[in-house]
């Protein structure tokens, strides 16, 4: 599917949720990709992207940002604190702040670098034991804690379990956003961005249905 195709299907989405046509940021994500790949989406005039990891984006962005004006790159995979320096460096966003430790790190690094990314706390709405994120019953007092160390938080992502109707999830997110005055929302991938949408996304991740399916070698 092309990235026209997928843009006018988020059109469509918008319409359909009774929502201003480019009201959802559609981040067109990169992660194992060939630059080949990434080039053509560029050349396309696609400026939003988003990677998983930070060595990753690190190798590919530097020089495509040499040649593209505008990039907006967002982190949207797990991040360690080790690498949030770089990461902060690195993105505009990052999608995957999701334990205290990190957002302590990233308080401290946005006090010596005077300045910090736009951030969005994951909550893992399934209560999934092997996915990162914090629990819907924690997840006010994580935001109320991020404040309190003047976090720029832009808003809430999610990952619903893969078994699970997402809309559920979507709804569960957006609730919570909701009573915490956060307007952003990351939520909803290639298969259900549609879906997530009509619940209220603000940003949705797409990456298999612009690009292909990823080289997992």
């Amino acid at each position: 599917m092309s990235l026209a195709e997928i843009t006018e299907k988020l059109h469509m989405a918008e319409d359909a949720a009774g929502r201003p046509r480019g009201s959802v940021s559609l981040i067109a994500v990169s992660k194992k990709q060939p630059d080949a790949r990434v080039e053509a989406i560029l050349q396309d005039g696609h400026r939003v992207f988003g990677e998983n990891r930070v060595q990753e984006a690190a190798a590919k962005w530097p020089d495509f940002r040499a040649r593209f004006d505008g990039i907006e790159l967002h982190l949207i995979g797990p991040l360690q604190t080790n690498k949030a320096r770089q990461a902060m460096e690195l993105a505009q966003a990052i999608h995957s702040v999701d334990r205290p430790k990190l957002a302590s790190t990233l308080a401290r690094l946005a006090q010596e670098m005077g300045t910090c990314p736009e951030l969005f706390i994951q909550v893992n709405t399934g209560e999934e034991p092997q996915k990162a994120g914090v629990l819907p019953a924690e997840a006010d007092a994580f935001v109320k804690d991020c404040r309190g160390m003047d976090l720029p938080v832009a808003g809430l992502m999610c990952i619903p379990p893969v078994e699970e109707e997402p809309s559920l999830h979507f709804a569960l997110l957006a609730k919570i956003a909701a009573r915490n005055g956060l307007a952003g929302l990351s939520m909803g991938m290639s298969g259900d961005f549609e879906r997530a949408v009509m619940q209220g996304a603000t940003h949705v991740r797409v990456g298999s249905a612009i690009f292909g399916e990823r080289d997992t070698g």
